[in-house]
This record gives structure tokens, sequence and C-alpha cells, in this order.
């Protein structure tokens, strides 16, 4: 189990924000940083801290991500408007992968032929697909387009499994509970520990050291895990040391 930090840039500051009111008016604000994007990233080169995430929420946010692969070349995955035109330009400027949802589920489905350009373009070992999801009917099912939209792409063990032929790792937001502090879908946890067979990290409602326990013993050590609002270096009560310490 490592610790996979996050970087989200929204109108060009770092912010915790609730993820699922995006798409919303009033986008719900936890936190905004005094600090550049930098700062952040050399924080976590410092500390070790492998594969954590920038995602570019909406436009105007390419210069704070720059200033983060700049200072953590090779440590930072970055998303958010990405897509097989663009994302070998991501990739030399020094992230380690590309995160893609929308791009490859659009119109509700899976469009392989987007997500085989995105392969030919880069290979899929810099792919992590993001399948950020809600419960519908008793089944989880990919949100897209900022979480706003279902789409007809259930998350369970068979489509895990064909997609791990086109990506290194994935990503999932559980989207009901991220960014609320509220505690974890437990229930997405154990599944993904069994559906899935490459590294996958789990998003939404880790809030203190108990939780990462719980974390880890539903998901057997399995998963990765990242957290945001919680984290005292984004405003919340969970000391990110501890934090680091723990996973390490």
């Amino acid at each position: 189990m490592e610790f996979r930090p996050c970087i989200d840039l929204h109108e060009g500051k770092v912010k915790q924000i609730v993820g699922s009111t995006l798409g919303q008016k009033d986008v719900v604000e936890n936190f905004i940083s005094e600090k550049d994007a930098s700062y952040y990233a050399e924080l976590f080169k410092r500390d070790g801290l492998k594969g954590g995430h920038v995602i570019m929420l909406g436009p105007g946010n390419e210069e704070q991500a720059k200033l983060a692969l700049t200072a953590y070349p090779g440590g930072l995955q970055i998303g958010g408007g990405i897509h097989a035109d663009n994302a070998k330009k991501w990739i030399d400027m020094g992230a380690s992968h590309v995160i893609v949802t929308s791009y490859i589920f659009h119109d509700g489905k899976l469009d392989m032929e987007r997500l085989e350009r995105l392969v030919e373009a880069i290979g899929k070992e810099h792919i992590v697909l993001d399948l950020s999801c809600r419960k519908r009917d008793g089944k989880w099912f990919v949100v897209t387009d900022k979480w706003t939209k279902f789409s007809d792409f259930e998350v369970n063990q068979a489509n895990i499994s064909f997609l791990e032929q086109y990506c290194d790792e994935f990503l999932i937001h559980a989207v009901d509970v991220e960014g609320k502090k509220s505690g974890m879908q437990e229930e997405l946890v154990q599944d993904l520990a069994k559906w899935t067979n490459i590294p996958t990290t789990y998003a939404g409602g880790v809030r203190s050291l108990e939780d990462l326990e719980r974390f880890k013993e539903l998901s057997g050590g399995k998963l990765h895990v990242t957290i945001g609002s919680a984290l005292d270096i984004f405003g919340g009560s969970l000391p990110y040391r501890d934090v680091v310490e723990y996973c390490k």
C-alpha cells in the first residue's frame, strides 16, 4: 500500500474542492492554497512519494501543471483535458503517466478507437485510466464530464480485466464521498481489491489514521490510497507527515 499524493488545480490555483460540485454553478471549495504547485511537488519529491497525480480541473491550469512537473520530473502523473494528440507533450514535459476518463468514455460509452490511439501515441506503460464511479441499481458505473454523466460502462471484474490490457494503472474516485471527509466507500474498496491485477489507487473519504488502518484491512494492502481535503497541508486536520510515516 502506497500513499499517492495529489495536486488539484482549479482556475490557476492549487485547491481542494468537492469534485461532485464541479459541474454546478457554485463549486464547493474546501481549500485554496497560497502556495504554487511546485511547492507541493517538491514536498512529495523530498518524501520519496511517487505516482501522485496532478489534475487540471478545467482551463487555465497548464502553467501550474508545468511548474509541478518541472519540480518533480518522472514523479507525477497528469490528468485533465488529456487526449491522444497532446499526451506525448505532457510525457515529454516530465509526467510519468497521463490520466484519462472523459476522452475515452464519451457519449456514455467506451470509445475503443480513442483508447487505441492513445496507446499508439505513448504506449500503455504511460497510461492511467480513471474509472471514477457512482453506484446505480446496485452496480458501479463510470461517470464522466466532471462526474455529471453516467456512462453505460460498469466497473466490474470482467471490464477491469479487459482494460488492464490497455493501461499501466487505475485511479478510481468514489465520487459520492470524494472531498467530503465523510469516510470511504468500503464496498468499493473491497471490490477493487478483488478485481484488480495492476496498481490501483483509491480516492475518496479517507480522513484519519483509523480510516487508513481500515482501508489497509479491507484492501489487504493491495490498493494504493490518495487523500486530499483531509490533510493538514490542504487545510484539514490529518497530519500529512503521519500519513507519510504510516504508509512507509
